[in-house]
């Protein structure tokens, strides 16, 4: 499908701002020019206020898509790729993927509490146990490792200290061999608890509080947040490729029921579009 002078100024100026193209801009492009155009503004924020460096923004973007509760594939491919064009080495990379590894943890985080507050209405507990000479040899290995405690730890360790000194082995080993700054693990931890597929507010202000002890700055980690924010796209750049799919489909079987094809502002074109290649 030949684009319009309006798209084609829109494609153009997606690329002069973000440095990248891919198959799912090509679907929105022609299904909704104004809206990709819309969507570029509201994404570029942090890409205009520039309180992170392009080597830790493409890493927080690998955050957003690359943990257990959104695995957007094609963004991860797309943002792995610009973060090595800017630089960053595979190893920083490879660390940010191991910090998201630990989101799990949060089933305790979450469980836990829950698994206390019934045991206590039962009548089954009254009040914490007195930790054991190996409870407190994990929980000083666990600051000393992660260079912070939290309460929220205080019960996983009394009710399960094995489960936790193997938590406490699995998320150190970053912080042990990495070469990231801890500023930048913390942000990573707030990217992924932060984005709307996760949203765990006590990771969240745990690690926020962590960050800004590590000498980040409000306008930084408000930067992680402007970047988590675009999330949301991905039912569009998911979806888009598919929706013109099914529009050929109905041409070349004879169905006139979607009309001149067209959808929103642009209009389907002929030729189709990959599944991959659109990330935030």
């Amino acid at each position: 499908m030949t684009l319009t002078a309006r798209q084609e100024e829109i494609k153009a100026r997606f690329i002069e701002v973000r440095g990248t193209w891919g198959p799912s801009w090509d679907s929105i492009l022609r299904l909704d020019p104004e809206f990709l155009l819309a969507y570029l503004d509201f994404s570029a924020v942090p890409w205009r206020q520039n309180h992170l460096t392009p080597q830790v923004k493409e890493l927080i973007y690998i955050a957003v898509d690359a943990n257990a509760t959104h695995m957007y594939l094609p963004g991860v491919r797309q943002h792995v790729r610009a973060a090595l064009d800017v630089g960053v080495p595979p190893a920083q990379i490879m660390e940010v993927l191991e910090l998201c590894a630990t989101l799990g943890i949060h089933a305790m985080n979450i469980g836990v509490p829950v698994l206390v507050q019934v045991l206590e209405e039962r009548g089954l507990r009254t009040a914490p146990a007195p930790l054991t000479e190996r409870q407190e040899q994990i929980k000083a290995e666990f600051t000393d490792g992660r260079g912070y405690w939290n309460p929220f730890w205080d019960e996983i360790l009394e009710l399960d200290p094995e489960l936790f000194a193997a938590y406490t082995e699995f998320s150190t080993v970053p912080w042990r061999g990495g070469t990231l700054e801890p500023k930048v693990r913390e942000l990573v931890y707030i990217a992924f608890d932060t984005a709307a597929t996760h949203l765990y507010t006590l990771g969240l202000k745990a690690h926020i509080e962590n960050a800004l002890g590590y000498g980040a700055t409000p306008r930084e980690i408000l930067e992680v947040m402007e970047i988590a924010s675009v999330l949301g796209i991905h039912a569009v750049t998911a979806a888009a490729p598919i929706l013109e799919e099914e529009v050929r489909a109905q041409r070349a079987a004879g169905n006139g029921s979607t009309g001149n094809g067209g959808t929103g502002n642009g209009g389907t074109g002929d030729d189709g579009a990959a599944q991959d290649g659109g990330a935030a």
